[in-house]
């Protein structure tokens, strides 16, 4: 079992270890579940997906039989590209922020 302390920021914020991430092929959702005096993170898989999916497509369009099944499978094959391009773009993201050293010496003028 791996483990890493992190700290917990005044906004009760968090980062994942970046090899915990990559290994549990996290998205951009995780599930909090409080277990006794445990907080456990865990990633949202399909599963969840498809439940979240199947719930709109019944509530909000109000489909049954095979229009379910043909507009299920359209909205479940733009999940996986949709995760993967936030990923991309958290990942640039990250490589764009620096120290913030630029940015004082902006406000404050120094260099």
């Amino acid at each position: 079992m791996e483990s890493k302390r992190i700290s917990v920021s005044t906004k009760r914020q968090i980062t994942i270890p970046q090899r915990f991430f990559e290994k549990l092929g996290i998205g951009n959702e995780v599930e909090c579940v409080l277990r006794g005096n445990e907080l456990v993170i865990r990633p949202v898989g399909e599963v969840e997906f498809a439940e979240e999916i199947l719930s709109e497509l019944i509530r909000e369009r109000h489909l049954s039989g095979e229009e379910l099944l043909q507009e299920f499978k359209r909205m479940k094959a733009k999940v996986r590209p949709a995760v993967e391009k936030m990923m991309e773009d958290a990942d640039l993201l990250a490589q764009q922020v620096g120290t913030g050293d630029d940015q004082m010496s902006d406000i404050f003028g120094e260099d």
